[in-house]
């Protein structure tokens, strides 16, 4: 699989801080090669969009759609609890 940032997860991206830029690069690499990887906590967010949702840690997650071999980052946020 490959991935593709929207113009809003680049911002989102820019804006973290070093230490979760870290970790959310780490994630993607396990996304990218199983996207049930533990961590990740993947799952469907929405049906209507097909969006997905996955982790950076316990803080932030990261959206992203899935089309064909791409994963579209969407944006990476604070976690609304």
């Amino acid at each position: 699989m490959k991935f593709f940032f929207s113009s809003r997860a680049l911002d989102d991206y820019d804006h973290l801080p070093p230490r979760l830029q870290k970790l959310f690069e780490k994630q993607l690499e396990f996304l990218l090669h199983n996207l049930r990887y533990p961590s990740l906590r993947a799952k469907k967010y929405d049906e209507t969009t097909d969006r997905w949702q996955a982790r950076v840690n316990d803080e932030y997650r990261f959206y992203f759609q899935i089309e064909k071999d791409v994963y579209v980052i969407v944006a990476i946020i604070k976690h609304p609890k």
